[in-house]
């Protein structure tokens, strides 16, 4: 039985979430435009730190900063609180089509950055995140939504809250590696053409320097490829439960191994070939792009034991 009034409370709490996020990303549009270059930044620690003219500035920037923050800290409540009562509504877990995995995926990528931000320093991604995030929430809104309601029997087992947890939490901490990794590709270019001859000031020039940009998201995926690993893992086991074999190349099945194999090469070559830059970054991206499709182009492709996911 569906609670109708939980389920639109649910769908409000999206909607409200994704005002907070665009509010968000203009904080941190103005936070990353105030803050000073990384020439600046060098000649402000060789000068000894900020002198007096300078403090209004920087106070400012903090305060953007800090309120680009707490809106996405309330948006990530909303966001939250929205799969929460989508649960309750429907008496399951809230992520057995493609609207509500979505949805989970896009909560997952907030608070993967969220922890990067008091880890790791990496405000200057929120932007950039929000607009990953708004345009997910959008697309699950507009193009893949579906009413609250139950699930086919095959779904109905204690594996959904094991295997699909794990895709959503590794899918989420792929997507803010993506955005580090597109960061990174124009950073790196800029720093070549500086290189040859001073260009026209840009906004790169704000961001931290291409090498930081790789780094983190060499990180980012080192920390959530395990967790895709062990999604697969759980998704066999479960498979040969609910089907009798663990493995038969069903496509869902076949793409979500063709992304592990991108994704280990990605981290092997980085390990043993010294891949970084921007090979490692081709090979990245290629890995998010095939993720994406196996979110949403094999069901939109492909007929197999997955179809019920909601397309």
């Amino acid at each position: 039985m569906v609670d109708a009034d939980l389920a639109g409370l649910s769908n409000n709490l999206v909607l409200g979430a994704v005002l907070l996020y665009v509010v968000a990303m203009f904080g941190y549009a103005a936070d990353l435009v105030s803050s000073p270059t990384r020439a600046e930044r060098r000649a402000l620690v060789g000068a000894g730190g900020p002198e007096l003219p300078q403090e209004e500035p920087e106070k400012a920037r903090a305060d953007w900063g800090r309120f680009a923050i707490g809106m996405t800290v309330l948006g990530w409540l909303l966001h939250a609180g929205a799969m929460v009562t989508r649960g309750i509504a429907v008496e399951r877990w809230p992520w057995a089509n493609m609207y509500e995995f979505v949805v989970a995926i896009c909560v997952a990528a907030v608070t993967a950055y969220l922890v990067l931000v008091f880890k790791a320093k990496a405000k200057f991604l929120g932007a950039f995140v929000m607009v990953a995030v708004v345009i997910g929430l959008g697309a699950a809104t507009i193009w893949l939504y579906q009413e609250a309601g139950a699930v086919v029997p095959a779904l109905e087992s204690y594996w959904i809250a094991i295997h699909v947890t794990a895709a959503i939490i590794a899918s989420g901490g792929f997507t803010v590696g993506f955005v580090a990794t597109l960061l990174y590709l124009p950073a790196a270019r800029r720093e070549a053409r500086k290189a040859e001859g001073e260009p026209k000031p840009s906004l790169l020039d704000r961001l931290p320097s291409a090498n930081v940009l790789d780094g983190l998201a060499y990180k980012s995926i080192m920390f959530v490829f395990p967790v895709w690993t062990f999604a697969i893992i759980a998704g066999a086991i479960w498979a040969d439960e609910a089907w009798g074999r663990y493995w038969g190349w069903d496509p869902k099945e076949t793409w979500s191994f063709i992304v592990f194999a991108i994704y280990a090469g990605y981290l092997h070559a980085r390990a043993t070939a010294g891949w970084k830059g921007r090979k490692a970054a081709v090979v990245s991206v290629i890995g998010y792009a095939a993720l994406l499709f196996n979110l949403v182009g094999v069901n939109i492709f492909f007929e197999g034991l997955h179809s019920y996911s909601g397309m």
